[in-house]
C-alpha cells in the first residue's frame, strides 16, 4: 500500500476513535457531583395568607425609602416609618427575635436557636430602593409608590428589588412563630439600609457579627431567580448565585491647557485625548473564558439539554472554543465569562465654546472571578500606553467574591428547598451585579444569592425599571420558600 493510502487509513482510524470517544462521553455525561440535593427532606408547605402578604407589601412600597447618589437627598424619616410598620405588623416575629438598628438604618434581627453550638444561618434583604427616573412617572401603569394591588400583582418601586424579599421573610417568620416553631439553629436577619449605594450598613453588620465570633453555615441574599425560559433548555431553571462579580469604577482624566474653542490646539485638546484613551481601554476587552460559576451552570443543565449542548459540554476539551463563542454571543452570556468594561459618565467643559482644562470619563468594571482590581488597572494602563492621561479608582474597588460550595449542607438545604418550591431543576451561576451579601463573606462559610421569583428573560428589565411589580403567585412563593428554608435548615 502506498504511503498516502496508509496515512489516509491512519487518519480515518483516528477520526473513528475520536468520534467514539465523543459519543461515549456524551451519552455517559452527568452533572458535576454535589448538585443533587434529592436526599434532603424539605419541610412541608405552610399556610400562606396571601391577601395579608399583598396588603403588607403594598404598605411597604408606599413608604419611599429611596437612596440617592447624593445622600443628602435621602429622607431618613421614611426608614423610621418602615421600621415602625414592621414592628406593628409582625408582632409574633418581633416577640421571637431580638432587634438592633445599626449604621445606615440597617436592621439586625436574631432568632436564637436552642443549640448555640450550631452555626447560625443569615438571611438578607434590603429596605432601600432606587429612585424613579424623573419624567418617567407617567409611563407607569400604576403610580410607582402607590403599591397598587391590581392585575394579579403588587405594583411599585421595590416590589421585586427588594421589598418583596423583605416582606416575604417577615411573613414567613410571623407564620412560623405564630404556630410555635422554634429553631434549633439560630437565624439572623441582616436587612441593609443602603444596598443601592454600595452598602455601608451591610459592612457595619459584618463587623458587628465578626466581633461576636459569628461564623454562619451560610448566607442567603437576593441575586438570581427562577428563569421561566432559560436559554439552554427553554424551560424553567432555578439559578442560585454561588459568587458575584467585583465592582470598580475607573476615573480617566486628560488634563489640558483650556482656552477658547476658536483656537484649538493641534491635538484638539483634552476631550480628543480622553476619547482616544477610552477607546483604547474599551477595545482591549478581557478574553472570554469558559470557567467559574457561569460555566458550572451550563455543566449542571447540560444533561437535560439537547444533544448538541450535551455533546459540547461533555467534551469540553474539544468544543471549548465553540462553547465560549455560543455562550458569549449575547451581552448577558458574555458577562458570565469575563470582566466587563462599560464607560458610563463623561465630564468636559461647562460651555460649548470653551476648551476644558480637564476632561474626565468614568468606566465601570464588573470583575469576574479570576481577575482582580490590580489586574484590571494593569490592563487599562497597558491599553492607554503613553497617552497623557491619569488613571485612578473612583472610590475603593471591590474584588470578586469567593465561589461558594455546591457540596455543603447549606447548598443542599437551599437547593432542595428552591427545587421543591419552584418545581424546577437547580443550577449554580454567577451574579453579574452587586449585592450586600459580598460584605458578609468574613462571617460565613458560604454565601448564596437567590430569590424564588419566576421571571422570563424579558421580565428582568423590570428590576430598577418602569412598571416594576411582583405577581401574587411569586409573592406566595417568596413566603413559602423562606418559611420552608428556615424550617429545613434551622430545625
Amino acid at each position: 500500500m502506498k504511503l498516502a493510502g496508509r496515512i489516509a487509513l491512519g487518519l480515518l482510524a483516528v477520526l473513528l476513535v475520536l468520534v467514539a470517544v465523543v459519543l461515549v462521553r456524551t451519552f455517559t455525561y452527568k452533572a458535576p457531583p454535589g448538585l443533587d440535593a434529592s436526599g434532603v427532606k424539605v419541610a412541608p408547605p405552610v399556610a400562606v395568607d396571601l391577601d395579608r402578604a399583598a396588603r403588607n407589601l403594598s404598605a411597604a412600597i408606599q413608604i419611599p425609602t429611596v437612596r440617592h447618589q447624593d445622600r443628602a437627598q435621602d429622607q431618613l424619616a421614611e426608614w423610621d416609618r418602615l421600621h415602625g410598620f414592621l414592628q406593628t405588623t409582625y408582632p409574633a416575629a418581633h416577640a421571637a427575635m431580638g432587634r438592633e438598628v445599626i449604621d445606615a438604618q440597617t436592621l439586625i434581627y436574631t432568632w436564637k436557636g436552642a443549640d448555640p453550638a450550631l452555626p447560625p444561618i443569615i438571611l438578607m434583604a434590603h429596605q432601600d430602593t432606587v429612585p424613579v427616573t424623573p419624567g418617567t412617572e407617567g409611563a407607569w401603569k400604576h403610580p410607582p409608590f402607590s403599591g397598587a394591588i391590581a392585575d394579579g400583582a403588587v405594583w411599585g418601586r421595590g416590589s421585586i428589588d427588594d421589598k418583596g424579599s423583605l416582606i416575604g421573610l417577615f411573613e414567613a417568620i410571623e407564620t412560623l412563630a405564630a404556630r410555635g416553631f422554634s429553631p434549633r439553629r439560630t437565624v439572623i436577619l441582616v436587612l441593609g439600609g443602603d444596598e443601592e449605594v454600595l452598602g455601608s450598613g451591610a459592612q457595619a453588620a459584618a463587623r458587628l457579627l465578626k466581633s461576636r465570633g459569628v461564623m454562619a453555615e451560610f448566607v442567603l441574599d437576593e441575586g438570581l431567580v427562577v428563569l421561566k425560559d432559560n436559554p439552554i433548555t427553554g424551560g424553567k431553571l432555578a439559578v442560585i448565585g454561588t459568587a458575584e462579580k467585583g465592582y470598580a469604577t475607573l476615573k480617566v482624566t486628560a488634563n489640558a491647557t483650556g482656552g477658547h474653542s476658536s483656537a484649538p490646539p493641534k491635538d484638539s485638546g483634552g476631550v480628543a485625548i480622553l476619547a482616544k484613551a477610552v477607546t483604547a481601554i474599551v477595545d482591549d476587552q478581557f478574553p472570554l473564558a469558559f470557567r467559574g460559576p457561569g460555566a458550572e451552570m451550563l455543566k449542571a443543565v447540560a444533561p437535560s439539554a439537547g444533544f448538541p449542548v450535551k455533546m459540547a459540554v461533555a467534551n469540553e476539551w474539544l468544543f471549548r472554543p465553540l462553547l465560549v463563542s455560543q455562550v458569549g454571543a449575547t451581552p448577558p452570556g458574555a458577562a458570565l465569562l469575563h470582566t466587563t468594561i462599560a464607560p458610563t459618565m463623561l465630564k468636559g467643559s461647562p460651555k460649548e465654546n470653551v476648551l476644558p482644562q480637564d476632561a474626565t470619563a468614568w468606566i465601570n468594571y464588573r470583575i469576574a472571578p479570576g481577575d482582580t482590581p490590580d489586574s484590571v488597572m494593569a490592563r487599562a494602563r497597558s491599553a492607554v500606553g503613553d497617552l497623557p492621561v491619569t488613571l485612578a479608582w473612583n472610590g475603593r474597588p471591590a474584588a470578586p467574591s469567593a465561589v461558594s460550595s455546591t457540596n455543603s449542607r447549606g447548598w443542599r438545604a437551599l437547593a432542595a428547598t428552591a427545587g421543591a418550591v419552584s418545581g424546577a431543576p437547580v443550577a449554580p451561576s454567577l451574579v453579574t451585579a452587586a449585592t450586600d451579601s459580598r460584605w458578609l463573606q468574613p462571617v460565613a462559610r458560604d454565601v448564596y444569592r437567590f430569590q424564588p421569583v419566576e421571571l422570563a428573560l424579558s421580565d428582568v428589565q423590570l428590576i430598577h425599571g418602569t412598571n416594576e411589580h411582583l405577581t401574587l403567585p411569586n409573592l406566595e412563593k417568596m413566603v413559602q420558600f423562606y418559611a420552608r428554608l428556615i424550617a429545613t435548615a434551622a430545625s
